[in-house]
């Protein structure tokens, strides 16, 4: 059966071809989350953070690789000033990008830098506010800002359990062991 009628032109309806706002969303496929940065939120950033979900830990950062590893409370005495205590909140920006940002504790002689005490000022206003930091060098400290549009809707955290948020994120940066490659190249035997 062949066809006499001319064909239609699509772009007489441009709300035929338009994308909808969803496009992203595709019915019967479930988004896998696989990265969970650890990182301190960026200036740009609007964050919150998880009531419920935070953790004390130990953790050595490698600047030059720009990786942070967890330590296990077995390897700190193997690890003496290699690594720093923080308080790990898990946090979601306005993109719905979750990561864990770390933030350090006291020291041993309980001071708190105005760094670390205003960090954690903030991740714990962020639990009830949308907010951003930024770094304010002059007072050496970090200034807190707070979202003017009130009718941001919270957050829409994941079902995870921490333990697996966790697990996400240091999947291949835990140091469980001795023998670990980042143990041997602070020791200096790698």
């Amino acid at each position: 059966m062949t066809s006499s009628q001319p064909k239609l032109d699509p772009f007489t309806n441009l709300d035929a071809l338009r994308l909808d706002q969803d496009y992203l969303a595709t019915a019967g496929v479930k988004k896998l989350l696989t990265t969970i940065p650890v990182r301190k939120p960026r200036p740009q950033d609007f964050v919150r953070t998880h009531p419920d979900h935070r953790m004390n830990v130990a953790l050595i950062e490698l600047r030059d690789d720009r990786e942070t590893y967890l330590v296990t409370p077995q390897m700190v005495v193997e690890l003496p000033g290699e690594y720093f205590p923080a308080t790990l909140f898990l946090t979601i920006s306005r993109q719905d990008v979750l990561s864990l940002w770390p933030v350090r504790m006291p020291g041993p002689d309980g001071k708190h830098l105005e760094w670390h005490r205003s960090a954690l000022e903030a991740a714990e206003l962020a639990q009830t506010k949308w907010i951003k930091i930024r770094a304010n060098l002059p007072v050496s400290a970090y200034d807190i800002f707070e979202a003017e549009n009130v009718n941001i809707p919270e957050p829409q955290w994941p079902a995870l359990p921490l333990d697996e948020v966790l697990r996400i994120a240091f999947r291949d940066r835990l140091i469980d062991s001795i023998d670990h490659a980042v143990v041997k190249r602070l020791r200096g035997q790698i």
